[in-house]
């Protein structure tokens, strides 16, 4: 069974200790909901999981194994959806899906990704001509297009009108039942059912910064110049 699990995790912004001791763990069909304000470190957190950025202290790990030590093996079985959306404003809506999906190894299904996300009118459109709601909605087609079990999804409904955030709600159903895992930052309720609600703030080192009070020490971080 596919599991993906942090054991306490740390994480420092500049100087500043955002958040420390934090431990989650998800299996197949699960979804983890992250909450708090902003600037609680929802989306440093993502960050972390995703491998962009490395905890300063704690691990993370995926089917038993470090995502340090196999990253290509973990970027195939990830995808991530961020604050920016990674689309190509030269190339055509379809174009995108066809771009993204060469990057992966898996066998993709543009058309489903399209029709899933209301764009398959806008298919040959430039991404240039796009809403920043119709953005969002070809950001999110990409994981939708080439299959991985691991969804890490940063504020997805974020410019998604009514409709398209159903339409989110059914893919994130879909994908759990067929055994894949979701996690989602969200400031607005996602209303994921069965989700796992954690709100990451209750995880803060309040006005802790690295050199004060022995926290370098505790966490066995060298200063570096």
């Amino acid at each position: 069974m596919d599991v993906f699990s942090g054991e306490e995790l740390t994480c420092i912004r500049s100087d500043r200790i955002v958040f420390a001791g934090f431990n989650f763990s998800v299996k197949a069909g699960d979804a983890l909901v992250l909450s708090g304000p902003n600037g609680s470190g929802k989306s440093s957190l993502l960050r972390l999981m995703a491998g962009i950025s490395r905890p300063a202290a704690g691990q993370i790990t995926w089917r038993g194994k470090s995502i340090t030590e196999d990253p290509e093996r973990f970027f195939s079985d990830m995808h991530y959806v961020g604050h920016r959306d990674a689309v190509k404003q030269a190339l055509s809506v379809r174009e995108n899906l066809i771009f993204h999906s060469a990057l992966r190894s898996v066998t993709s299904n543009i058309d489903n990704a399209l029709d899933l996300t209301g764009l398959a009118a806008l298919a040959d459109v430039p991404a240039r001509m796009l809403s920043a709601g119709q953005t969002r909605r070809l950001a999110l087609a990409r994981m939708l297009s080439s299959p991985a079990p691991l969804w890490l999804l940063d504020e997805p409904t974020v410019a998604l009108d009514t409709v398209s955030v159903e339409r989110l709600r059914a893919a994130i159903a879909s994908h759990r039942k067929g055994g894949g895992i979701v996690i989602a930052s969200t400031n607005v309720p996602l209303n994921i059912e069965d989700g796992v609600s954690v709100d990451i703030s209750t995880f803060a080192r309040e006005n802790a910064t690295l050199w004060s009070n022995g926290i370098a020490d505790e966490l066995g971080t060298e200063k570096r110049i």
